[in-house]
């Protein structure tokens, strides 16, 4: 078969082209979201309000805590999301809507979020079955949000809890980069994840489109081919440093290619003849307490930074050996692993509340608040309770009103002062709680008005259950 000629093919085409645009938020969900609000439409439900609640059962293995985040780009979501003549079009196409009646495609075809979103701030620490957010909103309307909320609350609290968790090891004085793009699981993620370790306390981000779209300079020094490259075509590991710094002036240097002491020795000795000038040295592979030990025998005024597979079990290692190390480049680990497995559940229509009661997937009926209690800059404690409820002597509402009837009611925040909300959480925690090796989940106070209405929910379930 002749191979086509390049001119021949055709570039890919915007319908082709896998990247998401905010005119596409309306088709990003599952199936699923879209047959249940036909239904709610088609049963003359379409007024009726819904709540839902999006939270966590339980928290990844060895977390105490978790880090909310994610708000910013709800926002945008519920802000943007709305349906074209085209993307309509095309679910037309597909037959499935073809026994549902015309009214679906009038409502979508006027879809604005008209509800309202409760959220905790970004930066907030939450425990098991306490709300991250909650969307009170038409129901269908509330129905179709689900996929989307779940991506963007999930992934970016799952960093930013990593990241928190990693800061508190290192330390205030460590410099923490961000070096996640290559791991992250899709472009898209790698710029959320940027955002989320720096909302959570990270100093900078190595993604330059992340940096620029969120006010930072990206920071990095060089790859190790950089470095195999220039010795091949120009004679040696110097050769490199001085052709990078040629450039670059000062930058850190990788000196981990061939022998990480030796290249700590040779820039030791040009530091000491005045010849060049270095901002800091990073070592990737290797024995890291010893070989941190030796570099900074020979660099001890310059700045030694980690890399390679670092997360805050490994920080921790080393630190507790006699590393001597001021930053961690940190990426794989940071971007994946264990995820945060937040759900998101109805928990009142029409005003009724309701519960699931599945082994192992029961949830809480009512719309809820979460009552925290902090005495003399340390967490005493947390009340989930019912939305209604006033909090007692002592105690904050975290729950806030950030969308009201579709409408915006407080700015963004910062990353630096989600940032700074973040250290001061964990900071308030208990050392228990933020234990990397054996955390304690701390108890949720369930409090009397929703025990009470759980036990009644769960009591006329018992009677209508088929």
């Amino acid at each position: 078969m002749a191979v086509p000629e390049i001119s021949s093919i055709a570039p890919l085409t915007d319908k082709q082209r896998l990247t998401v645009r905010p005119e596409d938020y309306g088709l990003l969900t599952d199936l699923y979201q879209l047959t249940m609000s036909t239904c709610y439409i088609g049963e003359g439900l379409e007024t009726e309000r819904g709540s839902f609640e999006l939270f966590a059962r339980k928290l990844p293995p060895g977390f105490g805590y978790a880090i909310a985040m994610g708000l910013e780009s709800v926002i945008d979501y519920l802000e943007q999301v709305s349906f074209s003549e085209a993307q309509l079009e095309s679910l037309r196409e597909t037959g499935i809507f073809s026994q549902t009646g015309d009214r679906i495609w009038e409502f979508l075809a006027n879809f604005r979020f008209e509800g309202d979103l409760w959220a905790l701030r970004e930066g907030t620490a939450v425990f098991p079955h306490e709300p991250i957010l909650r969307i009170d909103a038409p129901l269908w309307q509330a129905q179709l949000l689900e996929s989307y909320l779940l991506n963007v609350v999930n992934y970016q609290t799952l960093i930013g809890t990593r990241a928190a968790r990693i800061r508190d090891v290192a330390g205030d004085r460590a410099l923490l980069l961000e070096f996640g793009t290559r791991r992250a699981f899709s472009p898209q993620a790698s710029l959320y994840a940027a955002r989320a370790a720096l909302a959570a306390g990270f100093d900078s981000t190595s993604n330059v489109l992340a940096a620029f779209k969120l006010g930072r300079k990206p920071t990095g020094t060089m790859a190790h081919s950089f470095i195999q490259a220039l010795v091949a075509m120009e004679g040696s590991e110097a050769n490199a440093f001085t052709a990078f710094h040629h450039h670059f002036p000062g930058a850190p240097l990788l000196i981990d290619t061939f022998d990480t002491v030796a290249a700590a020795r040779y820039l030791a000795n040009r530091l000491e003849g005045d010849e060049i000038e270095l901002h800091g040295v990073r070592i990737d592979s290797g024995d890291m307490v010893a070989l941190s030990q030796q570099v900074r025998s020979h660099l001890p005024d310059v700045p030694i930074f980690a890399s390679g597979d670092m997360d805050e079990w490994e920080i921790a290692r080393l630190l507790a050996e006699g590393a001597t190390l001021d930053g961690y480049g940190i990426g794989t680990k940071l971007v994946s692993g264990e995820p945060f497995n937040g759900v998101y559940k109805l928990v009142e229509v029409d005003g009724i509340p309701v519960m699931k009661k599945s082994s192992g997937k029961a949830t809480y009926p009512g719309r809820k608040q979460i009552f925290r209690r902090i005495e003399e800059g340390q967490w005493i404690g947390d009340r989930l309770g019912l939305a209604e409820e006033s909090p007692e002597p002592g105690e904050e509402p975290l729950l806030q009103p950030i969308i009201v009837n579709g409408d915006r009611q407080q700015p963004l925040d910062s990353l630096e002062t989600i940032s700074k909300r973040t250290r001061d959480t964990v900071m308030q925690l208990p050392g228990e709680v933020r234990d990397i090796h054996q955390p304690q989940v701390p108890e949720v106070e369930i409090s009397q008005e929703l025990t009470n209405l759980r036990d009644r929910v769960s009591q006329t379930l018992n009677q209508s259950s088929v």
